[in-house]
């Protein structure tokens, strides 16, 4: 798993950058990604020590999307450039250059994550003065069923109980 950098080190490499140091040496020696390296790099020159601080993700809307996607193919403007405007990664520019070339600005919209709710569990129910009639009939008739069920099961249990009593010769109680 890669290595989280927080703002000290980045800030060290920045000082280190400026000191002549090369972005292949800081990424063999410390670890961090060399295009994470570069980019952050590039936003320190622009923007200073403040570039360097992590910031929350925000989605971007399908026509921020566009308004990349063409600044990236209609202005030729180049992937750094892109990056330091918007403030989007040059992982998310290519992956929205792909689904719009698959499926249009459509594709461009955000998928639900992860796997679809199932309609499981017992259905809210409804207070008696919200239901038709017909639902109020049927809704009385599933609990006399559920009653009736209950009774059988227990008219069972006590007649296994009478009979296993019987078989050693005790009384079963009145209870």
């Amino acid at each position: 798993m890669p290595k989280r950098h927080n703002y000290e080190e980045r800030l060290k490499y920045m000082k280190m950058l400026e000191e002549g140091y090369s972005i292949n040496f800081i990424h063999k020696h410390y670890g961090i990604n060399g295009n994470l390296l570069f980019t952050l790099w590039e936003q320190y020159k622009a923007q200073g020590a403040s570039a360097l601080v992590k910031r929350k993700n925000h989605k971007l809307s399908v026509e921020e999307k566009m308004e990349v996607i063409s600044d990236y193919r209609g202005k030729h403007l180049s992937l750094s450039d892109i990056m330091l405007n918007h403030g989007v990664s040059e992982c998310s520019i290519r992956s929205w250059c792909r689904r719009y070339d698959e499926g249009g600005a459509e594709a461009l919209r955000d998928r639900p994550q992860g796997r679809p709710r199932k309609d499981m569990g017992r259905p809210k129910k409804k207070k008696p003065e919200e239901m038709t009639e017909l639902e109020r009939l049927r809704y009385e008739n599933e609990r006399l069923r559920a009653e009736n069920a209950l009774l059988k099961k227990v008219k069972a249990l006590v007649e296994e109980r009478e009979a296993r009593l019987k078989g050693t010769g005790q009384k079963p109680s009145k209870d």
